[in-house]
């Protein structure tokens, strides 16, 4: 302490005592204005004039819905529809206009194993926003694969990897017993998706990874390719392909979920789900037709 009051004090007694008068006075004159700005009304601001910018830290991050929106035909009263499912099946859906199911917006889901562990294969409806909020990710595993963290008030799923095929996002949350490394090396590796001419993405997986063929129920849930309309907190179509449906038929996990009423019907092989208002369910119930092409 000594060494640091002699660097202070250092140049003799005579500036020592100019020093002390300066400090004096100083203080003496913050206090004066001090005072007097607390007597001086705050100045008016020009409600004309230009706002400040927004803080970019709290404006909100803006994302594309991750749905594609196909052109329907017109048939009629009816509206058709061409569809490509993820398995790369194609269908022809059919539906009064009303209905606006081509408007809804379509994007796929896929369930598969790697190494015996199962995982879903979504797209957010929300794009990249709805996992990434605007942040970093923890790492990248390839090209157009990265991992990002546990989302808050995710429950039980833990850390999320997400792919980008194209304009298409598809995110694999970790549940119970998480993924090694390895095994989110070989997912990121092995899993293709390619865009089609009409913006259907068709996915493909290489000998390590083992996707759900159409009609698989895992936990209670299909787990085949299938293809939902809509979402968010709106009315919600599912279309599921299921051979020999009238026997094997499952509401889909995305149509029963909590404060859902979910409702489904066969269409040949295609199991058709349905939630939202009860005119919408009983129009989709009754009026929507698919045909595997």
């Amino acid at each position: 302490m000594a060494d640091r009051f002699d660097v202070i004090e250092a140049g003799g007694r005579g500036r020592r005592r100019w020093v002390g008068v300066t400090v004096v006075v100083a203080l003496v004159v913050i206090c004066a204005v001090n005072l007097l700005n607390r007597r001086e009304p705050a100045p008016m601001t020009d409600a004309e004039g230009p706002t400040p910018a927004p803080i970019r830290s709290l404006t909100r991050v803006h994302s594309e819905p991750n749905i594609l929106t196909a052109p329907a035909t017109r048939e009629g009263g009816d509206r058709v529809l061409r569809v490509v499912f993820p398995d790369g099946a194609r269908g022809e859906v059919r539906y009064p206009a009303e209905l606006g199911l081509a408007e809804m917006g379509s994007r796929p889901f896929w369930g598969g194993w790697v190494d015996g562990r199962f995982r879903q294969f979504v797209a957010p409806y929300l794009g990249e926003v709805e996992i990434t909020r605007g942040g970093q990710p923890i790492r990248n595993f390839t090209s157009n694969v990265t991992l990002w963290p546990r989302q808050a008030g995710g429950g039980s799923y833990g850390q999320v990897l997400l792919f980008a095929f194209g304009p298409w996002r598809l995110a694999v949350h970790d549940r119970g017993p998480g993924l090694t490394f390895e095994q989110r090396m070989t997912l990121a590796r092995q899993m293709k998706g390619r865009v089609t001419k009409d913006g259907y993405l068709v996915l493909s997986a290489g000998k390590d990874v083992r996707l759900a063929p159409p009609g698989t129920v895992v936990q209670g849930y299909p787990a085949g390719p299938q293809l939902w309309f809509g979402g968010g907190m709106g009315e919600l179509v599912a279309l599921v392909p299921t051979p020999g449906c009238a026997s094997k038929a499952k509401m889909p996990a995305i149509t029963d979920g909590r404060g859902r009423r979910g409702e489904m019907v066969c269409r040949g092989d295609v199991l058709v789900a349905v939630t939202g208002p009860p005119e919408f369910r009983r129009t989709v119930l009754d009026d929507l037709r698919i045909t595997l092409r």
